[in-house]
């Protein structure tokens, strides 16, 4: 099984869904499109990882919706074991920042406060789950648990690419400053 596969069993072991709602709520973690999901569901499917039934609709098709079985999560728990590989790097802004020296002075402010606005929507949005989090069942073990730490590294993250964009929007407006004058340079 690959990564995906594990990512759509454990939306499934919290709640049943549709593949449509599986496309939906992995895309936080994991960007997927229908090409890829249908025939990993189908494969889980065959392989006793998942049941499916279907719930008709009079003012749509039929919807198949999907449930995780005993054996999946077995599966998925066998998976919680194994390491967790390095992390993947697909990120547009850093390939941009490669050519930032090209760059216009006005195009590169233009980049980075946009990216700020991502970064405090993102807060925000964040934010709102984590008031959202049960804080009485926050015991290692629970969903709430899994939520909330989820949940504040996505907070932390955001927090910390906001900050980078000020130092770097500060470090542009500051000029022509070299290293060992500048105070925006982190030391160890």
């Amino acid at each position: 099984m690959n990564l995906l596969s594990y990512g759509l069993l454990g939306l499934l072991a919290r709640h049943e869904s549709s593949g449509y709602d599986l496309m939906l709520r992995i895309q936080p973690f994991w960007q997927a499109k229908h090409s890829q999901i249908y025939p990993l569901l189908a494969r889980m499917e065959k392989n006793g990882l998942l049941s499916s039934r279907w719930i008709q609709q009079s003012d749509k098709p039929d919807k198949k919706i999907y449930m995780i079985t005993d054996k999946g999560i077995h599966a998925l728990q066998q998976w919680t074991h194994e390491s967790v590989s390095p992390p993947v790097t697909r990120d547009e802004m850093s390939l941009r920042l490669f050519c930032l020296w090209l760059a216009d002075k006005g195009s590169a402010i233009r980049m980075f406060e946009e990216r700020k606005r991502h970064f405090n929507s993102r807060i925000a949005h964040l934010e709102g789950i984590l008031d959202a989090i049960p804080a009485e069942n926050l015991s290692f073990g629970s969903q709430a648990f899994s939520d909330y730490v989820l949940v504040q590294k996505g907070l932390l993250n955001a927090k910390a690419g906001l900050d980078w964009c000020n130092m770097v929007l500060k470090m542009m407006a500051a000029g022509d400053v070299k290293e060992e004058h500048n105070p925006f340079i982190l030391k160890n």
